[in-house]
């Protein structure tokens, strides 16, 4: 059974529940310059949270872009030649500039 679907399932089934439960209760909302009266708490938390998530859209696409750039850095020559060599090997990057194991055609 996909999970996701389970777990929007559950979590659809807390809201609603949280809905049904606060109906009857009522807030004030104080901007400083107007107050807004009677409004329901599930509206009060709803929009707070979703205005939580608007505010981290910028995070998640500055994530993204640091994580592409660092991939496009590992594509590199270098980054291809020391995959090619190996780290597990033991041996230091030093030593294998100076180690020449290719054929110049002089036998």
């Amino acid at each position: 059974m996909p999970w996701r679907l389970v777990q929007f399932i559950f979590l659809f089934a807390v809201f609603f529940l949280f809905i049904v439960f606060n109906l009857e209760n009522k807030c004030s909302i104080n901007f400083g310059f107007t107050m807004i009266k009677d409004v329901p708490v599930f509206l009060t938390a709803f929009s707070s949270f979703f205005i939580g998530m608007l505010f981290t859209v910028p995070f998640i696409f500055a994530f993204r872009s640091r994580k592409k750039a660092k991939a496009a850095q590992e594509k590199g020559l270098l980054a291809k030649a020391s995959k090619k060599h190996g780290k597990d090997s033991g041996e230091n990057s030093a030593d294998l500039s100076l180690l020449d194991k290719t054929h110049y055609g002089i036998d």
